[in-house]
Parts: C-alpha cells; sequence; structure tokens
C-alpha cells in the first residue's frame, strides 16, 4: 500500500531555527520555524532546547504532542536545501 499524503519522512536540525527536511516526495527542503514562533503556543519554539527536541510523528514533525505543522504548509514556507 502505497500513501499519497505529502509527510515529512526525515528532519535534521541544521542551525539557530532551521530544520532540513525530506519529504515523501523525495525533494529536501530547509525551513526556518523563526518565521512563524512568535504567537500563542508557537513561542514555545523560541527555546532553542525545547525547539531541538522534536520529533517525527508519522506525518510531520512534532513537538511534545503540542505542536505540529501541516506537512503542505512546511512544504510551501520553506527553500529546496542547496
Amino acid at each position: 500500500m502505497t500513501n499519497d499524503f505529502l509527510h515529512i519522512t526525515d528532519a535534521e536540525y541544521l542551525t539557530d531555527y532551521m530544520l532540513k527536511l525530506k519529504f515523501s516526495t523525495g525533494e529536501v527542503r530547509v525551513f526556518d520555524f523563526s518565521l512563524v514562533y512568535d504567537k500563542g503556543i508557537l513561542v514555545k519554539l523560541k527555546d532553542i532546547d525545547y525547539f531541538k527536541h522534536y520529533t517525527l510523528d508519522g506525518w510531520t514533525v512534532d513537538w511534545n504532542n503540542e505542536i505540529g505543522f501541516a506537512p503542505e504548509f512546511l512544504y510551501e514556507n520553506s527553500k529546496p536545501a542547496a
């Protein structure tokens, strides 16, 4: 059975608030989370120790089952990895 839904298959911490994300399409892109951590529960991501302790939940990047982003949002707002 194949899964046609966009999802993240791997994530790697780079620097600051950036993660290199590998998508189910095979594409690798970089997302800068400093662009989104200024409102609501997302302010927790400003704590760099908290930020570095992400996991993958089968679909996306997740922080302690509190914060997650739609893979489509991460894809559309990220840049291709160099």
